[in-house]
């Protein structure tokens, strides 16, 4: 929402509106769609206020990218927190969420990811990996607390189903993309959790 001229507005509110309204323009838009002059026009913001709050267009991408990360952290925190203490609900839940997402009438992909992708060696890359790690850091708890084998590599198999659901969906147009890729995640923890030796780390049988 633009901020109306003369508003006396304080620092963080204007930052925080900045940042609301920035993240929708370059979600929409891409982050080369818009240029610096026409992002402070349609916000109704001057530049001078745009760098004042954060140094530069590039200042401001990372912030938004940051924020957005750390949107999608809690709503995945939340979806498997509601699903209660069985792993495999938590990972089914974390794909039904993919599921609501892909079907909004906004669904552009993921923003951070492609930011990353449009400045692939830019603090876009930055931001991308650490968003994937926490994503990462999220399924290896389900993981583990499921008893496979191999934690990491079983997590890092689901980020890459997650991921490549959210390319489908985008990309390919596939409204079944989550779906499928949730019933592909949990015949895959179920097969782990099958694997794992007993008396083994990560095992759901008896220490020998």
């Amino acid at each position: 929402m633009p901020i109306p001229k003369g508003a006396a507005l304080d620092p963080g509110q204007t930052r925080a509106t900045i940042l609301r309204a920035a993240t929708d323009l370059l979600y929409q838009r891409g982050l080369d769609g818009i240029g610096v002059a026409e992002l402070c026009t349609t916000m109704g913001v001057s530049k001078e206020t745009l760098y004042r709050h954060f140094g530069s267009k590039e200042g401001l991408v990372c912030e938004v990218l940051q924020a957005r990360s750390d949107r999608i952290l809690r709503w995945v925190h939340e979806a498997v927190a509601a699903a209660g203490d069985d792993p495999t609900a938590q990972l089914a839940a974390a794909f039904d969420a993919l599921t609501q997402w892909h079907g909004e009438p906004t669904f552009r992909g993921c923003a951070i990811l492609n930011a990353a992708t449009q400045h692939h060696d830019g603090p876009a890359r930055a931001v991308a990996r650490q968003h994937l790690d926490r994503q990462l850091d999220v399924l290896t708890d389900i993981t583990r607390r499921a008893a496979v084998a191999d934690p990491v590599a079983t997590a890092k198999q689901l980020l890459a189903l997650r991921s490549g659901a959210t390319v489908l969906a985008d990309h390919h147009g596939d409204p079944d993309a989550a779906r499928l890729a949730k019933a592909a995640a949990l015949t895959l923890l179920a097969a782990q959790q099958r694997h794992a030796a007993p008396g083994q780390p990560g095992s759901a049988g008896p220490a020998a």
